[in-house]
């Protein structure tokens, strides 16, 4: 992995898959230490992002690293203009890592291929998020104690949802049983379907959330994304197509757990984040240590 970019999840391995949570769990036991101390990391979101960005930043921080970039495109050159080649070769002057999120599919490995530093891909457009994939392992594998033979339901925009993606190939490697609950209108790319049909995996599809989760180790909840829509009215159609409540958990699972990659809009009731079976949070943390893994593994500090 040392000088690796990491774009889409599948430029790693099943084995470096597991070698990152094994470092992320050590790194969870011990956050703060001074591995980063002289390096420079750039944040450049040319989109919006709260968690994805100051989870970077807080892994950056308590490793003792530095941090530069801009949080919004408008505040930088390219508002006069300035070509994304250009930002990123003149970024991989100041810095030893770039981390970068663009509403462009593509455009994480187009500057992966430009750039003298490794990039690691924060979510490109309706493409891919491999670190929030891999913190996503992470929380699978601290609340069932095995990433093999799940059964996971995910729940939502499963045509844009770049989690979506990232992770259902991920998984792959482990033998789940995949449970695809969404309106037709934003049902699983045939793509990835046909990418399960080649790895021998087994998939459902569906559209009542309810009935369909009780069997389930992990629900995947996922927020239908206003901004991947070109039409207003077919955002409206489905905005609210999904709503789950402490009701629904009734008969769940004991070990059935529910993530989110966040932000919730409604889809996730608020009564239900005291129920124990309500991970979202945590998992936002989790996103901290698998991300100083991630760094760390690139750098070759790890």
């Amino acid at each position: 992995m040392k000088n690796k970019s990491l774009i889409s999840i599948d430029d790693y391995t099943r084995d470096d898959y597991l070698e990152i949570l094994r470092v992320a769990a050590e790194f969870e036991k011990k956050p703060v230490q001074n591995i980063l101390e002289g390096v420079v990391v750039a944040t450049l979101f040319f989109e919006p992002s709260t968690r994805t960005r100051l989870s970077f930043e807080s892994a950056v921080s308590r490793l003792g690293g530095k941090i530069i970039g801009f949080t919004d495109a408008a505040s930088s050159s390219v508002k006069k203009g300035e070509s994304l080649k250009d930002t990123i070769l003149t970024v991989s002057n100041y810095s030893d890592l770039i981390v970068m999120r663009h509403p462009l599919e593509g455009s994480a490995r187009y500057a992966s291929e430009v750039a003298t530093v490794p990039v690691i891909n924060a979510g490109d457009g309706a493409n891919q998020h491999p670190t929030q994939c891999l913190l996503d392992l992470y929380s699978i594998q601290q609340t069932q104690g095995t990433l093999e033979n799940l059964k996971i339901s995910i729940v939502g925009d499963l045509k844009y949802g770049r989690t979506v993606h990232s992770l259902l190939m991920a998984m792959s490697n482990f033998n789940p049983t995949f449970n695809f609950i969404a309106p037709d209108e934003l049902k699983v790319p045939e793509e990835y379907k046909r990418f399960l049909d080649l790895k021998n995996i087994k998939y459902e599809e569906h559209v009542d959330l309810a009935e369909n989760i009780l069997d389930s180790d992990i629900v995947y909840m996922t927020r239908v994304q206003r901004e991947r829509f070109a039409d207003p009215l077919e955002y409206e159609k489905v905005k609210n197509v999904y709503i789950l409540n402490n009701e629904m958990l009734n008969g769940t699972k004991d070990n059935m757990k529910i993530l989110h990659p966040l932000p919730r809009v409604n889809e996730i009731d608020e009564d239900v984040d005291e129920n124990e079976k309500a991970y979202y949070f945590p998992q936002a943390l989790n996103g901290v240590f698998t991300r100083q893994a991630i760094m760390t593994k690139i750098l070759g500090l790890k």
